[in-house]
């Protein structure tokens, strides 16, 4: 009777004793409280060293020192305008290139995979503004020396919850969140600048194609020219005319001309091949989309550009020269908070037991809560030194920014320049080459008639294929060099923007 009382008397204990569930759940909701007062707590009080970044403007000129010629002139322009200046050529097979371009370029999508992981790092470091909550669980088996102890062994099965949050106190996890911010918008005008020059390169390569082109055709058309008297100086020396210098002399300048195909040829394949790769396509690929020859494309009678300020704003590499200087001042404070004690908040919750069966009874439960300090006493003076060295890297990101401003009103002036002075070459070039072209014809006529050598012929058509040749040259040049213009404009990369970020790209 006595153990049944006493039986009893523990069912009764048991019964008035709180569940595992309960205790489980009653611990847990205060251990939240606790972490969310102190998140509040820290949210709105703690400080953020370091410098905050203000942002840099350049330093522009209020015009362009080139004086505007060849139908240049300054006007309001847009960011919309330059989206696709391939356009102002009017040549729809340059324009299905660019296109092409921009989903296939291999470059362009490392590019992209770049911003994809700066964005996801950009996500890690906004993790450590938040707690971290783990489970675990474990199941051992150990057994004590039997000489220093009892040689007993033990099973041990565990499971709960780790929760642990470092307070930002001092605000250097929010710094490590701007300076991947900023990272991340490094990678997007990295990707933007390659997007300026491989648009650019695609149509210098198809102007480059087009020009081999016609000076292949040009060059065939003087030898027809010159083998037409080639066969004439032959038929005449075999009539008793004239002497064999004539003819052989003919002869040189004919298969010196020969001789110059297999360079345009060579320099046409290439260019072909070139623009393949640009495209992301195999070499060869292009060949029969660009066999049948077609002129350069046409010139714009007119082209407005902006200010200096403007195109310092639209262009990529000074827009990502300014966002490392944003980069680096981030990381100043990143390197400054090592200076300060790290706080840390850490709290458990779980069940502990010699037996699974007692696993989950109310004597098992293990809890822990509390904070925790840690703060280099001693380090020789590494952070210290590490903060002199972002210091130092802020200044060369500063020297870098406007050595990259300098970069960029250099190519624009020496593109507006280049652009109008080939123009007059070009035309003191026509002028030459129908000169040329009269003097070869009259050379021809008083040969025929016996009234000068061979010589003057000789020397007409030397000059008038050099001539020839060097006017497709300048008209590419022109072309090429408003390419180069657009390009020095950082005009492109906004064709692969939406409007959101167009809108943003419109803002100074």
């Amino acid at each position: 009777m006595i153990s049944i009382m006493r039986s009893g008397a523990q069912n009764k204990e048991m019964a008035e004793r709180p569940c595992c569930k309960t205790l489980v759940a009653e611990h847990f909701r205060v251990f939240l409280i606790c972490l969310l007062a102190v998140m509040a707590l820290t949210i709105t009080g703690c400080a953020t060293v370091g410098p905050n970044y203000e942002r840099i403007e350049a330093q522009a000129p209020a015009a362009w020192h080139t004086e505007l010629q060849g139908g240049v002139s300054v006007g309001q322009t847009t960011a919309a305008e330059l989206a696709d200046w391939w356009t102002v050529l009017q040549d729809s097979q340059l324009a299905s290139l660019e296109e092409r371009a921009i989903t296939g370029n291999l470059d362009l999508k490392e590019a992209q995979a770049r911003i994809r992981e700066a964005r996801a790092m950009r996500g890690v470091s906004q993790a450590g503004l938040f707690p971290t909550l783990a489970a675990e669980a474990v199941a051992s088996k150990s057994g004590s020396s039997a000489s220093s102890g009892t040689g007993a062994e033990r099973d041990v099965y565990a499971v709960g919850f780790d929760a642990g949050w470092e307070l930002d106190i001092f605000g250097g996890v929010k710094r490590s969140v701007e300076a991947a911010q900023a990272n991340l918008e490094v990678a997007q005008e990295d990707q933007h600048d390659l997007l300026v020059s491989l648009l650019a390169e695609v149509a210098l390569n198809y102007v480059e194609v087009r020009s081999y082109q016609s000076r292949l055709e040009v060059s065939r058309a003087n030898i027809s020219t010159q083998q037409e008297s080639y066969d004439l100086n032959r038929s005449r020396q075999q009539a008793g005319i004239i002497g064999e210098l004539a003819v052989q002399e003919s002869l040189r300048i004919l298969e010196t001309s020969r001789s110059l195909l297999p360079t345009l040829e060579t320099g046409l394949e290439a260019a072909k091949n070139r623009l393949a790769l640009l495209l992301g396509e195999l070499p060869g690929q292009l060949h029969e989309e660009l066999e049948i020859k077609h002129p350069l494309p046409s010139l714009p009678i007119s082209i407005v550009v902006g200010i200096p300020a403007e195109t310092l704003r639209r262009r990529p590499d000074v827009r990502r020269a300014e966002r490392n200087v944003a980069l680096q001042t981030a990381r100043i404070g990143v390197a400054t908070a090592d200076l300060y004690p790290k706080f840390r908040l850490f709290g458990s919750l779980g069940l502990e037991a010699l037996s699974v069966g007692d696993l989950f009874q109310a004597t098992s439960k293990t809890w822990g809560i509390g904070p925790a300090a840690s703060w280099k006493v001693f380090d020789a003076g590494a952070v210290r030194r590490n903060i002199e060295a972002q210091n130092a890297r802020h200044e060369q990101a500063l020297i870098q920014y406007e050595s990259t401003v300098l970069r960029a009103l250099e190519d624009v002036e020496n593109a507006l320049f280049a652009y109008a002075k080939e123009q007059a070459r070009r035309d003191s070039l026509n002028k030459a080459a129908v000169a040329a072209e009269r003097a070869e014809a009259l050379a021809r006529e008083q040969y025929q008639a016996g009234l000068v050598n061979f010589n003057n012929v000789l020397d007409a058509q030397r000059s008038l294929l050099v001539l020839r040749d060097e006017l497709v040259r300048s008209e590419a040049a022109i072309i090429s060099n408003l390419i180069r213009l657009y390009k020095a404009l950082g005009g492109g990369w906004i064709s692969a923007m939406t409007d959101q970020e167009l809108g943003q790209a419109e803002t100074p």
